[in-house]
């Protein structure tokens, strides 16, 4: 029981980081993508440390990856239309891993 609840937990934790992603196609104040890089940084972290437990290695590097991209602490600076496709392919990315 208690691993349907983390799964639940994890779909839902997804589920509002892809929403946020999507947000963030549109204009938004600066501070909202200061803070979606910090939810997407340690939500990455938290997946990907999640796969690595569960022998998934690839889809853990995966978010390893998606972590040092968002990560706000050493940025990594794009264009906006660079972000915004960095962005659908994290929502990709969210959707694929969404049953795993």
């Amino acid at each position: 029981m208690q691993y349907t609840t983390q799964q639940n937990k994890i779909k839902n934790i997804k589920i509002v980081c892809s929403v946020m992603l999507f947000i963030a196609l549109f204009n938004n104040p600066y501070s909202y993508y200061q803070i979606l890089k910090w939810v997407i940084t340690i939500v990455s972290g938290y997946l990907a440390n999640h796969y690595f437990k569960s022998s998934l290695e690839g889809l853990g590097w995966i978010f390893v990856a998606i972590a040092v991209l968002y990560n706000p602490i050493a940025p990594i600076f794009f264009e906006r239309s660079t972000w915004e496709v960095i962005n659908v392919l994290t929502i990709g990315v969210l959707i694929y891993t969404y049953r795993k």
